[in-house]
């Protein structure tokens, strides 16, 4: 395939998630001079290479290698979608398959009763979000001073470069959907300290 191509597609998810050449090296243990060396399509990654590389920028292997009109139709089946176990219970499920130079995701969440998953950065400006309660209630705080609740068929609109908490201190589960376009940076499941909480 086009080194020059390939080495774009890997930057431009690396951009697209906020990282550094730094940060991929540590998750795929792959140096940083080999990845810059990839980026710019001087030198071929073999095939372990690359898989690193998938796996450090959270991506499938064939998104990196695909042809580009192979990638206007991407089937996600229930058995390959991300699920993701918070501490305290609380489970995402990432909806959305992982497409190069696409910064929107859909996710399901399910917050179990009385879950505090903690408070998530801000993402970069030109950032949006739509959060729809499908059951239970879920309570947002939006940048620490502003709390709103939101029960089941409500949803809400934010410009999503502030931080945002989510609770459930209902006794009964908590499922809601987030859809949202994303400029980063804000990394997967970063979240800030919750104070009074270890």
């Amino acid at each position: 395939m086009d080194l020059v191509v390939l080495g774009q597609r890997i930057q431009g998810i690396r951009r697209d998630r906020g990282m550094t050449l730094q940060d991929l090296a540590e998750a795929s243990a792959v140096s940083v001079s080999m990845l810059s060396a990839v980026e710019r399509g001087d030198k071929a990654p073999t095939v372990v290479v690359l898989d690193r590389i998938a796996v450090g920028l959270g991506v499938p292997l064939p998104a990196l290698v695909a042809e580009p009109d192979a990638g206007r139709v991407i089937v996600r089946r229930a058995a390959e979608q991300d699920v993701v176990d918070e501490p305290g219970g609380w489970q995402r499920t990432i909806l959305t398959p992982v497409v190069p130079g696409v910064n929107f995701e859909l996710i399901s969440s399910t917050l179990p009763p009385g879950c505090e998953p903690g408070t998530y950065p801000a993402y970069a400006p030109g950032s949006h979000e739509y959060i729809v309660v499908e059951s239970g209630t879920v309570e947002l705080t939006i940048d620490g001073d502003q709390t709103i609740v939101l029960d089941a068929g409500d949803s809400i609109y934010l410009a999503a470069d502030v931080t945002l908490t989510y609770a459930n201190r209902s006794d009964r589960p908590c499922t809601y959907y987030v859809a949202a376009l994303i400029m980063r940076p804000r990394y997967a499941g970063a979240r800030l300290p919750v104070p009074g909480r270890s």
